[in-house]
């Protein structure tokens, strides 16, 4: 089978490939707007882009006693603005040498596909659907950060961006950033000072300190990593030369570690010492005893070395953590439609960030704190890589799931 007949077997499959072959990086998704745009008025679905070019879709309730859900997903993709010729490889659908942008696609595609087919269904009975679809999802979350979420009527949000089918994802981790410095009071000469014990090497002590910090996992239960850190860099010592160097000699391989230690000055007794982590947190609980325990090894680092060295440490968050809500109304259901269906669902939190995170610190048009959750509607492998794949028939599976969700959801 080629891709021309898979697409014309199906209107799902049809409206993905559309969507795929348009390149869309992150703040250029001006082509995939317009063939939305365009998607909506011959269906005759309610388009309104917001002043960030977000788009919002709106099917109004037909039974004004039920409560509205929506579906949100990310228009940009990890890729450039080349052409994308898609390919058909037996189940899976990819892209002929680059990203195919599944993710988020897959997500818009199946959104798009529900509008139309409960605008179209003058049987049923429903409190309304709404779709939220944003820009710059992959870089800066600019888009999410846009969204005039006091203008949306549903409390439960359905963010279609996880890469497994029948996942339902219903906590995330937050991110950010700690930043350890040691400081040497008295440096000198590595050979005329150093028998001077009140001369300590700020290198020497940053590994000691970082030695009894926690690394890796630090909190987990049954849906998996819920708490962790991870120590990203370390700079210390004489590295003047060594940076100036590979700016001068302009390295760009991955020899650079390998010129900085050759360039780096040994002669000298160190006071200036730096290392970086990132810390990754689904419950803010969690993630401020692993911040308590990093702080107490700095205090009893400074009684150590009081009056000899110092050290500190901050914490910037950059990401917010999305945190279990205490409804489980969502996972349930999505439970009891995947068991309907004969699919195996997977109820779990992951261990990164996503829009989840935005929305469950926002609010709706009456006051209500968002309940996001964040679904899986395809196998999508190698995803931001030439590789990525999405298996097409899982595809197809996810749509009915969602479907399925909302008809049970209006029940």
């Amino acid at each position: 089978m080629t891709i021309s007949e898979l697409r014309k077997e199906s209107e799902l499959l049809d409206i993905f490939c559309s969507l795929a072959e348009i390149p869309s990086p992150s703040l250029h998704e001006e082509k995939v707007i317009e063939w939305i745009k365009l998607f909506c008025k011959k269906n005759n679905l309610d388009c309104q882009p917001d002043s960030y070019g977000n788009i919002y879709i709106y099917v109004p309730a037909t039974d004004d006693t039920k409560e509205p859900i929506m579906f949100s997903s990310h228009m940009d993709v990890v890729g450039d603005a080349s052409a994308v010729n898609l390919l058909l490889d037996g189940d899976f659908i990819t892209a002929d040498g680059r990203t195919l942008g599944a993710d988020d696609k897959v997500g818009v595609a199946s959104a798009l596909y529900l509008a139309k087919n409960i605008v179209n269904n003058k049987t049923l009975k429903h409190g309304g659907l709404e779709i939220t679809f944003t820009r710059d999802e992959e870089t800066n979350m600019s888009g999410i950060e846009h969204v005039e979420f006091s203008k949306i009527k549903s409390k439960y949000i359905l963010v279609c961006d996880a890469d497994k089918l029948a996942q339902v994802q219903i906590s995330g981790a937050s991110y950010t950033n700690a930043k350890v410095y040691v400081k040497g009071l008295i440096g000198g000469h590595s050979g005329i000072d150093i028998g001077d014990k009140d001369r300590l090497n700020a290198a020497k002590l940053i590994a000691e300190l970082l030695n009894n910090f926690p690394q890796g996992v630090f909190f987990a239960d049954e849906t998996g990593v819920i708490t962790s850190c991870n120590l990203g860099a370390i700079v210390a010592g004489g590295v003047q030369n060594a940076v100036k160097t590979l700016i001068d000699e302009g390295v760009n391989s991955p020899d650079y570690i390998k010129t900085i230690i050759e360039k780096s000055s040994t002669n000298i007794i160190n006071t200036d010492a730096r290392a970086a982590y990132s810390i990754r947190s689904a419950s803010a609980e969690k993630e401020e005893e692993l911040k308590q325990v990093m702080r107490d090894c700095v205090d009893d680092f400074n009684k150590k070395y009081d009056g000899l060295a110092k050290a500190e440490v901050t914490f910037e968050v950059h990401l917010p953590p999305f945190e279990k809500a205490n409804d489980d109304s969502i996972p349930e259901l999505h439970t009891k439609v995947c068991n309907k269906l004969g699919i195996q669902n997977e109820v779990s939190s992951f261990h990164a960030g996503a829009e989840t995170h935005i929305y469950a610190h926002n609010k709706n048009s009456k006051g209500e704190t968002f309940m996001p959750f964040l679904l899986g509607l395809a196998d999508v492998y190698n995803m931001h890589s030439a590789n990525e794949k999405v298996d097409y028939k899982t595809l197809l599976k996810g749509y009915t799931i969602i479907e399925e969700l909302f008809k049970e959801f209006n029940s």
